[in-house]
């Protein structure tokens, strides 16, 4: 058995978040992504990739995530050996987050034509039953073409970033012609732990032919005196993906005149997620009534086990990951790591220290509760196991729990019913969840299941 970690490994972040200061007026909103507080993760010492070679698997992952990237990059790098690279955009577009207020932004463009809108929609990716590899395999074959940008260049945008602009508003694939500086290379990192990012190259210039415009997102665009987070929530309300709303958001396309800005793609994910989900727990789930039984929902992808459950009471929330030895944020060899955190029922008042999953679970639970006009308290627990070799982004964690959402769940009359049922499918014993939970800890208080936890020790 697997011991629990104790350890944390802490990286400290600016206290300021520029990116967003720009986009969220309403105070209870903005505490949301507040980060005055240092940002907890897991970030490995050195790297065992160099020692290893893929011959003794040092890391203790059944498969090597550096061999997967590899092959996946072979398949592509005949078709890029020249200055040119043709082919239909999702569309998709990348902005980086070093050198604010100038920063890299470019198209993402594999070397082929035809349908390619699978290769940026995580939406459809759990429905057409892509596996790990195959998300790799998509992510190495976009090619990045790269210029430097000021952030508010894109209140009035030129060159370039216009036609990005006019990529993104498009319903369809996009024909595209990057001409770029020099041939695009791959960095192949030795670090098994970093997400699998395509070639790219400072472009020189890039064409587009003509684009099939999406309305609801060019309406948008077009409307000057909308702030952008009702841009944002108007686009979801009318059933524009997520992924839409986050490209569009990313390139500055959403809010008033002269405040548009370039938002870096990993804020402007997190962005919409907060954002969309904080306004459906205030104005649906918290003005519902509440869920009667305890409910358990439970998904398995990707080398995760996901489990969802649901509690009789006023609204909270709490989201836990556990990572085994080995798995893409635990580099120890023996002891598992846990990252959590949580919120009642008046929201959080700072970022959270677990990141973007945590807003991206959300999400998912907030359009759930909404849906059935419930509230209640929610437990999100995750297990990452050794097959979940190399992170792929929180898309993971945003689409499984819809999934494990839309499914029928096991319902109980007690919370210990539930948290055997819970429990059964995860294999980290139940004390070690009970002593980084807060809401598990509240159940014990609430429902009085200390025999039950005696019992399984």
């Amino acid at each position: 058995m697997v011991k629990a970690k104790k350890t944390k490994f802490v990286k400290v972040v600016k206290r300021r978040l520029p990116w967003l200061e720009h986009l969220i007026e309403r105070e209870d909103v903005a505490r949301d992504l507040n980060l005055e507080d240092t940002l907890a993760t897991r970030v490995p010492r050195g790297s065992l990739c160099v020692y290893c070679k893929a011959s003794k698997m040092l890391c203790g992952k059944p498969s090597c995530p550096i061999l997967v990237k590899l092959r996946c990059y072979i398949k592509v790098e005949p078709s890029l050996r020249g200055l040119s690279v043709e082919g239909s955009s999702p569309p998709a577009v990348f902005v980086g987050r070093r050198g604010y207020p100038y920063v890299n932004v470019g198209p993402l463009v594999p070397p082929m034509r035809g349908d390619t809108s699978l290769y940026d929609s995580p939406e459809r990716w759990l429905e057409a039953n892509v596996s790990l590899e195959d998300v790799v395999d998509m992510r190495m074959k976009l090619v990045r073409g790269k210029v430097k940008a000021r952030v508010d260049e894109a209140d009035e945008p030129r060159g370039v970033l216009q036609t990005l602009q006019e990529m993104v508003l498009s319903s369809r694939p996009v024909d595209a012609e990057m001409q770029l500086k020099r041939r695009p290379l791959a960095s192949l990192i030795l670090d098994d732990d970093v997400q699998p990012i395509g070639p790219s190259a400072p472009m020189e210039e890039l064409r587009v032919e003509a684009v099939s415009t999406y309305r609801l997102l060019e309406k948008v665009y077009g409307d000057v005196d909308l702030k952008a987070e009702e841009a944002i929530l108007e686009l979801y309300r009318r059933g524009t993906p997520v992924t839409y709303i986050q490209r569009a958001l990313s390139v500055g396309m959403m809010g008033l005149k002269g405040r548009r800005k370039l938002v870096p793609t990993r804020w402007s994910i997190t962005a919409v997620d907060s954002i969309v989900s904080r306004r459906l727990i205030d104005e649906v789930v918290k003005r519902s009534e509440e869920v009667a039984e305890f409910r358990v929902y439970s998904l398995t992808v990707m080398g995760n086990e996901f489990i969802v459950l649901m509690i009789p009471g006023k609204w909270s929330y709490e989201s836990i990951e556990a990572w085994y030895p080995g798995t893409a944020w635990n580099p120890d060899q023996e002891s598992l790591a846990f990252c959590g955190d949580w919120e009642g029922y008046w929201g959080r008042s700072s970022y959270a220290s677990m990141g973007g999953c945590y807003y991206a679970a959300r999400l998912a639970v907030a359009e759930a509760l909404a849906r059935e006009h419930r509230q209640a308290q929610v437990l999100v627990l995750r297990e990452a196991r050794p097959g979940y070799i190399m992170p792929v982004g929180v898309w993971i964690v945003r689409e499984a729990v819809r999934e494990a959402l839309r499914r029928k769940p096991e319902v109980f009359d007690t919370a210990q019913e539930a948290l055997e049922h819970a429990f059964k499918r995860l294999m980290i014993r139940p004390e070690e969840w009970f002593k980084v939970s807060w809401t598990l800890d509240s159940l014990v208080k609430q429902e009085k299941i200390t025999k039950y936890l005696e019992r399984k020790a």
